[in-house]
């Protein structure tokens, strides 16, 4: 998992890597793009959580098109949105994000699927750990787990006084 701002055209507006770990381990959503067996692309906004290595997972139902799109085409992007504010008497907005260039991987053991919901439970619902692992066993059977193996990614960031 390589941190690799260099590819970043704006680099007055890089985001520094211990902030983006922290966009990374904490951010509420991310955008998935894929490409479609067709050659369309396709992104949709998931949940998700960072193993705290170099993976993520993603969860969702065990037949759809973003398994279509993955078994077909495995490179995906990933995008996760931190903090924003429009700024509009100045034409611009603050931001963070991060973008990350991943493998994805389907049809995982089944002790890993179970790990990575328990890290779902753990960052979603961290008060409730009993009652989430209850849920997860009774519905564990008609649940995927999509693991998105990291290569490269960036982060950027623009910070203007209000």
């Amino acid at each position: 998992m390589k941190y690799q701002n260099e590819c970043v055209r704006r680099q007055d507006r890089l985001l520094d890597e211990d902030k983006a770990l922290n966009l990374l381990e904490n951010g509420g959503y991310g955008v998935l793009s894929m490409v479609s067996p067709q050659g369309d692309a396709y992104g949709i906004p998931v949940n998700f959580v960072w193993d705290g290595k170099e993976s993520i997972y993603i969860h969702c139902a065990p037949e759809g098109r973003k398994l279509g799109c993955m078994a077909h085409h495995p490179q995906v992007s990933f995008c996760v949105v931190g903090h924003t504010q429009v700024l509009p008497t100045k034409f611009t907005a603050n931001y963070e994000s991060i973008v990350l260039t991943c493998r994805a991987s389907i049809s995982l053991p089944e002790a890993e699927r179970m790990k990575a919901l328990e890290l779902f439970i753990g960052k979603y619902a961290p008060l409730h750990k009993e009652t989430g692992m209850k849920y997860v066993a009774k519905s564990f059977h008609r649940t995927e787990i999509i693991r998105l193996d990291i290569d490269t990614w960036s982060g950027k960031c623009k910070h203007v006084a209000p």
